[in-house]
Protein backbone atom coordinates (compact mmCIF):
# COMPACT_ATOMS: atom_id res chain seq x y z
CA UNK A 1 0.00 0.00 0.00
CA UNK A 2 1.40 3.31 -1.01
CA UNK A 3 0.49 6.54 0.74
CA UNK A 4 -0.12 9.78 -1.59
CA UNK A 5 1.37 13.23 -0.71
CA UNK A 6 -1.02 15.62 -2.08
CA UNK A 7 0.85 19.12 -3.82
CA UNK A 8 0.63 21.25 -1.21
CA UNK A 9 -0.81 24.52 -3.45
CA UNK A 10 -1.14 28.47 -2.28
CA UNK A 11 -3.58 30.32 -4.16
CA UNK A 12 -3.24 33.78 -3.20
CA UNK A 13 -5.77 37.12 -3.71
CA UNK A 14 -4.01 40.41 -4.15
CA UNK A 15 -4.68 43.53 -4.58
CA UNK A 16 -5.47 46.95 -2.70
CA UNK A 17 -9.71 46.93 -2.33
CA UNK A 18 -9.51 50.61 -1.77
CA UNK A 19 -8.62 50.96 -5.78
CA UNK A 20 -11.88 49.64 -7.57
CA UNK A 21 -10.96 46.95 -9.84
CA UNK A 22 -7.71 46.00 -8.08
CA UNK A 23 -9.59 44.48 -5.60
CA UNK A 24 -10.15 41.51 -8.18
CA UNK A 25 -7.79 39.25 -6.61
CA UNK A 26 -9.19 39.41 -2.97
CA UNK A 27 -12.79 39.33 -4.25
CA UNK A 28 -11.72 35.79 -6.11
CA UNK A 29 -9.88 34.43 -2.95
CA UNK A 30 -13.51 35.84 -0.87
CA UNK A 31 -15.18 33.48 -3.16
CA UNK A 32 -13.00 30.56 -3.22
CA UNK A 33 -12.95 30.66 0.93
CA UNK A 34 -16.67 29.75 1.09
CA UNK A 35 -15.80 26.56 -0.84
CA UNK A 36 -14.85 23.05 -0.75
CA UNK A 37 -11.46 22.30 -1.30
CA UNK A 38 -8.84 19.86 -1.26
CA UNK A 39 -6.84 19.51 2.25
CA UNK A 40 -3.51 20.60 0.71
CA UNK A 41 -4.90 23.86 -0.69
CA UNK A 42 -4.75 26.65 0.84
CA UNK A 43 -6.60 30.11 0.20
CA UNK A 44 -5.37 33.40 1.30
CA UNK A 45 -6.65 36.90 0.64
CA UNK A 46 -3.13 38.82 0.66
CA UNK A 47 -4.55 42.20 -0.27
CA UNK A 48 -1.28 44.52 -0.31
CA UNK A 49 0.72 42.34 2.00
CA UNK A 50 3.26 40.96 0.00
CA UNK A 51 6.44 40.32 3.00
CA UNK A 52 3.53 38.17 4.02
CA UNK A 53 3.18 36.47 0.53
CA UNK A 54 6.86 36.20 0.76
CA UNK A 55 7.14 34.67 4.04
CA UNK A 56 4.33 31.89 2.97
CA UNK A 57 6.09 31.24 -0.05
CA UNK A 58 9.01 29.87 1.99
CA UNK A 59 6.85 27.46 3.65
CA UNK A 60 7.22 24.56 1.14
CA UNK A 61 4.85 25.37 -1.22
CA UNK A 62 4.55 23.26 -4.43
CA UNK A 63 2.70 25.38 -6.74
CA UNK A 64 1.23 28.56 -7.07
CA UNK A 65 -1.54 30.27 -8.55
CA UNK A 66 -1.70 34.05 -7.97
CA UNK A 67 -5.25 36.17 -8.70
CA UNK A 68 -4.72 40.02 -9.83
CA UNK A 69 -6.19 42.80 -11.56
CA UNK A 70 -3.25 42.52 -14.43
CA UNK A 71 -2.97 45.50 -16.87
CA UNK A 72 -2.77 44.91 -20.59
CA UNK A 73 -4.36 45.15 -23.77
CA UNK A 74 -7.48 43.12 -23.96
CA UNK A 75 -10.92 44.25 -22.85
CA UNK A 76 -12.10 45.07 -19.06
CA UNK A 77 -12.98 41.85 -17.64
CA UNK A 78 -10.85 39.45 -20.14
CA UNK A 79 -9.18 36.64 -17.57
CA UNK A 80 -5.58 35.71 -18.65
CA UNK A 81 -3.91 32.58 -17.32
CA UNK A 82 0.02 32.89 -17.76
CA UNK A 83 2.48 30.79 -16.54
CA UNK A 84 5.55 32.53 -14.87
CA UNK A 85 8.92 31.09 -14.26
CA UNK A 86 12.27 32.23 -12.78
CA UNK A 87 12.95 33.51 -16.15
CA UNK A 88 9.74 35.85 -16.35
CA UNK A 89 10.72 37.56 -12.62
CA UNK A 90 14.04 40.10 -13.20
CA UNK A 91 13.93 42.24 -10.41
CA UNK A 92 12.42 44.55 -8.67
CA UNK A 93 13.10 46.60 -5.22
CA UNK A 94 11.58 44.66 -2.21
CA UNK A 95 8.59 46.91 -0.13
CA UNK A 96 7.80 45.04 3.43
CA UNK A 97 4.82 47.24 3.23
CA UNK A 98 3.67 47.15 -0.31
CA UNK A 99 2.39 44.63 -2.80
CA UNK A 100 4.41 44.25 -5.95
CA UNK A 101 4.05 40.77 -7.01
CA UNK A 102 7.35 40.67 -9.03
CA UNK A 103 8.81 41.93 -6.24
CA UNK A 104 7.83 39.51 -4.24
CA UNK A 105 8.89 36.76 -6.54
CA UNK A 106 11.92 37.96 -6.90
CA UNK A 107 12.37 38.29 -3.42
CA UNK A 108 12.51 34.27 -2.99
CA UNK A 109 16.09 33.39 -3.72
CA UNK A 110 17.40 36.13 -1.30
CA UNK A 111 15.21 34.88 1.53
CA UNK A 112 16.38 31.31 0.94
CA UNK A 113 13.55 29.79 -1.15
CA UNK A 114 12.96 29.30 -4.74
CA UNK A 115 9.65 29.70 -6.89
CA UNK A 116 7.58 27.00 -7.02
CA UNK A 117 5.80 26.52 -10.57
CA UNK A 118 3.30 29.79 -10.73
CA UNK A 119 0.57 30.26 -12.72
CA UNK A 120 -1.53 34.20 -12.61
CA UNK A 121 -4.96 34.06 -12.83
CA UNK A 122 -4.93 37.79 -14.28
CA UNK A 123 -8.36 40.31 -15.30
CA UNK A 124 -8.00 43.30 -17.22
CA UNK A 125 -9.18 45.79 -14.69
CA UNK A 126 -11.95 49.10 -15.77
CA UNK A 127 -11.01 51.03 -12.91
CA UNK A 128 -7.97 51.15 -10.67
CA UNK A 129 -8.94 54.77 -9.18
CA UNK A 130 -9.96 55.26 -5.40
CA UNK A 131 -13.60 53.61 -4.26
CA UNK A 132 -14.51 50.49 -2.90
CA UNK A 133 -15.68 48.12 -4.76
CA UNK A 134 -16.00 46.18 -8.20
CA UNK A 135 -16.75 47.54 -11.12
CA UNK A 136 -19.95 45.43 -12.93
CA UNK A 137 -17.90 44.43 -15.59
CA UNK A 138 -14.95 43.14 -13.23
CA UNK A 139 -17.98 42.12 -10.92
CA UNK A 140 -19.08 39.53 -13.57
CA UNK A 141 -15.68 38.01 -14.40
CA UNK A 142 -15.09 36.86 -10.69
CA UNK A 143 -17.06 33.97 -10.75
CA UNK A 144 -15.11 32.72 -14.20
CA UNK A 145 -12.17 33.12 -12.04
CA UNK A 146 -13.06 31.39 -9.66
CA UNK A 147 -13.86 28.28 -11.71
CA UNK A 148 -10.30 28.39 -13.65
CA UNK A 149 -8.89 28.77 -10.42
CA UNK A 150 -10.70 25.40 -9.51
CA UNK A 151 -9.83 24.09 -12.39
CA UNK A 152 -5.96 24.87 -12.24
CA UNK A 153 -5.76 23.45 -8.59
CA UNK A 154 -7.20 20.10 -9.87
CA UNK A 155 -4.74 20.15 -12.43
CA UNK A 156 -1.76 21.29 -10.22
CA UNK A 157 -3.01 18.75 -7.99
CA UNK A 158 -2.44 16.31 -10.79
CA UNK A 159 -5.99 14.81 -11.63
CA UNK A 160 -5.90 16.40 -14.89
CA UNK A 161 -3.28 16.80 -17.66
CA UNK A 162 -0.54 18.68 -17.74
CA UNK A 163 -0.33 22.54 -17.08
CA UNK A 164 1.17 23.77 -20.57
CA UNK A 165 -2.06 22.79 -22.07
CA UNK A 166 -3.74 26.13 -20.27
CA UNK A 167 -5.80 28.27 -22.72
CA UNK A 168 -3.77 31.50 -22.63
CA UNK A 169 -6.78 33.62 -22.07
CA UNK A 170 -10.25 34.31 -22.67
CA UNK A 171 -13.10 37.09 -21.62
CA UNK A 172 -15.90 36.55 -18.66
CA UNK A 173 -18.69 34.48 -20.02
CA UNK A 174 -17.53 34.26 -23.28
CA UNK A 175 -15.51 30.71 -24.88
CA UNK A 176 -11.75 30.40 -24.24
CA UNK A 177 -9.54 30.94 -27.57
CA UNK A 178 -6.75 29.88 -28.22
CA UNK A 179 -3.07 31.76 -27.42
CA UNK A 180 -0.78 33.11 -29.46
Amino acid sequence: MTATVERRILVAGIGNIFCRDDGFGPAVAGRLLGRPRRPAVRVVDYGIRGMHLAFDLLDDVDALVLVDALPGDGGPGELTVLQVGPGDIGDAPFDAHAMSPVAVLASLGSLGGQLPPTIVVGCRPLDVGPGIGLTPVIRRAVPHAVAEVERLVERLAGELPEVAELPASHAAGSTPRPGP
